[in-house]
């Protein structure tokens, strides 16, 4: 693409040529149809608009040194896809199914794959939404699945670095089994009053607690939380969080790396004694944290007092992404090629 800086793309949305579409109806899904149009015509009374039934998923393909093209971990957004379908009463959309779509999109559009050397990547996002007319509150007889594409930037300019977080206590992302482990966009709603309070107080995010007594350290606005001590990689154990791929990853390799590993509850007190924390996701891989402020306690904990990443995240991460993008062996199996 000779119009596209690629070393200064945004995290942001981009036209690309084609999306995939398919719809479920009559009781079975329909062939994959490809799409170069960015809307869908959908009902007024879709239970998608009206009673949230909708899930997503976010995965990358990387360009590799070699020019093959990789994608990382796709099974595993294909079952979370089918989980949180369950989770909403929604028709799951069959994983082998999710893989030809998401392959086939990547190939589509091959010339939107941002170059090896400049950390840029293409986003993947897969939906699924409930389509049929319901008035009554009620599971939708017809589904929509689409996937799209668009090249995104690194999140992180210039390198990964530390952010600040701002611990809140006067909203809830999600309770004890509600929606909170499942990926769809109601939690994401939930979530927008907080992280905008925490943006006007000059903070990159929020830290949620949990909603039943605000006790334990839930997770950082869109993402999962880990903390680390005596090389040991904490990260927490709750009911109504997301269950992150990059934060699954990360265990497995920071145990690999000789780092032990413990998901469990984690008390607020706690992060005084982590030399090192962070937030884990798709869109960063991970958010380093410099310091997050408790309002209510007053209380600052300071992890990157050099304005630079602990050497444990810098390890995991500079790992993780040597994997994604093909410049390290995949010794977990974790990498497929686009041909």
């Amino acid at each position: 693409m000779e119009n596209l800086d690629w070393k200064n793309l945004s995290f942001g949305y981009i036209k690309t040529d084609y999306n995939i579409r398919c719809f479920y109806k009559d009781g079975k899904w329909g062939e994959l149809i490809v799409s170069d149009s960015e809307y869908i015509d959908i009902h007024i009374a879709a239970t998608a608009l009206h009673y949230g039934q909708e899930a997503f998923e976010g995965l990358k393909a990387y360009m590799g040194k070699d020019g093959r093209i990789r994608l990382f971990r796709w099974e595993e957004n294909a079952r979370r896809l089918a989980y949180s379908a369950e989770g909403i009463k929604m028709e799951a959309f069959p994983v082998e199914k999710f893989r030809e779509a998401v392959f086939r999109i990547v190939q589509l559009n091959r010339r939107f794959i941002p170059p090896y050397g400049t950390g840029a990547t293409l986003y993947i996002r897969p939906l699924l939404l409930g389509s049929g007319a319901e008035v009554g509150v009620r599971p939708s007889a017809e589904y929509v699945f689409i996937v799209f594409v668009t090249p995104v930037g690194p999140y992180f300019k210039g390198g990964i670095r530390p952010v600040d977080m701002l611990i809140c206590r006067d909203y809830d992302r999600a309770a004890p089994k509600g929606t909170g482990t499942f990926k769809v966009g109601g939690n994401y709603a939930a979530s927008l009053r907080a992280g905008m309070d925490a943006k006007e107080k000059g903070y990159a995010s929020t830290i949620f607690l949990d909603a039943k007594e605000k006790k334990y350290i839930d997770e950082c606005g869109p993402a999962n939380f880990f903390g680390i001590r005596d090389n040991t990689y904490v990260t927490p154990k709750s009911e109504s969080i997301l269950k992150s791929i990059t934060n699954m990853s990360l265990i497995e390799l920071a145990q690999n790396l000789g780092i032990k590993t413990e998901r469990r509850q984690i008390p607020v007190e706690e992060l005084a004694e982590f030399s090192e924390a962070g937030a884990c996701g798709t869109a960063a891989v991970i958010s380093p944290i410099g310091k997050i402020f408790d309002p209510e306690r007053n209380i600052t904990y300071e992890y990157c007092r050099d304005g630079n990443p602990g050497p444990v995240t810098l390890k995991l991460y500079n790992k993780l992404t040597a994997i994604q993008f093909g410049d390290a062996d995949d010794e977990f199996g974790w990498i497929s090629v686009v041909e």
